[in-house]
């Protein structure tokens, strides 16, 4: 049943909680008896993720959004307001991933990537800032990624928005200082076991998986009920987020040169994958937390990195 924590009934957006990272949230959310609206694109496991909180005491509405759309995005504001009355924390937190270099990806698989991780947060914020204001308080919660901190190979569109997202999420601050109860957190999760590669647009031949140490989708989750309870502009996750975060600021030639051998060696598996493009344009299972990697990126199946 709903907890008794400082979030009982507060009114939380979730974007992209049908799944991985998002779904995460939910759960914990739940747990602490927040008030729960939650978006993502397919309506079936949108639901289920709402019928996870009401198991859990929780009250909560599933509203089918593809964040690309901004009308649609401020639709889902709105309609958060009319149904709680106001919005105390937004995560802006769905997002998709492309595998493949530069010049083998195609151009409008790449600009999807920035759309719907940049553009996204962009629209989220357009729709939450506004009721913010009105309230004179809120949360806004941009889940950024450890890609956003140093470049890697293969993965130009994902690290491109990440980076953005950081500094969309540092200007707004600074938009806001006006503002002391709005604030503005960005989260840099290390590789986090979900289903996103295995929903990934990919275009390397082969299959893709996470760097080790892999962290859970749960460590997230409380760090986003975390910054909830205590905001701050900036939080890594686990020992392995924070070590990239501090190496990435006192030696950005030497992670950068750590992170695109790591991912040439571990994310680029040995098993041949042919071109697809995933859940780009249209979403795809599985719906669950857990993409199936172990804590040295190993998947069920048997696939794992190249040592």
């Amino acid at each position: 049943m709903g907890g008794s924590s400082a979030l009982k009934g507060s009114v939380v957006v979730i974007t992209g909680a049908s799944s991985g990272i998002g779904l995460a949230a939910v759960e914990a959310f739940a747990r602490r008896g927040a008030r729960l609206v939650l978006a993502a694109r397919q309506e079936d496991a949108l639901a289920e993720a709402a019928r996870r909180c009401k198991a859990l005491g929780a009250e909560a509405i599933a509203l089918p959004t593809d964040m690309t759309d901004e009308a649609a995005v401020e639709a889902l504001a709105q309609a958060a307001v009319a149904r709680f009355g106001g919005i105390d924390v937004w995560i802006n937190n769905a997002a998709v991933l492309l595998f493949g270099a530069l010049l083998d990806a195609p151009s409008s698989a790449w600009k999807r990537v920035v759309e719907t991780n940049l553009f996204g947060y962009v629209h989220g914020a357009r729709a939450a800032l506004p009721v913010f204001r009105a309230q004179g308080r809120g949360i806004l919660i941009n889940n950024a990624s450890g890609w956003g901190l140093v470049g890697a190979p293969f993965v130009s569109s994902y690290v491109a928005s990440k980076f953005a997202v950081i500094g969309l999420s540092e200007s707004l601050r600074q938009e806001l200082s006006a503002d002391p109860d709005i604030h503005v957190c960005v989260v840099y999760p290390p590789a986090i076991d979900t289903p996103i590669y295995e929903r990934a647009g990919n275009f390397t031949g082969h299959e893709v998986g996470p760097l080790p140490p892999v962290s859970s989708a749960n460590d997230v989750a409380e760090a986003f009920v975390d910054l909830a309870e205590h905001p701050r502009p900036r939080r890594a996750i686990g020992p392995s987020g924070l070590f990239l975060y501090i190496a990435s600021r006192l030696s950005p030639a030497l992670s950068a040169r750590l992170m695109g051998s790591l991912t040439r060696h571990f994310s680029i598996r040995t098993e041949p994958c042919t071109p697809t493009l995933g859940n780009l344009f249209t979403p795809k299972g599985p719906h669950a937390k857990s993409g199936g990697f172990d804590w040295l990126g190993r998947h069920r199946r048997g696939r794992g990195p190249i040592f």
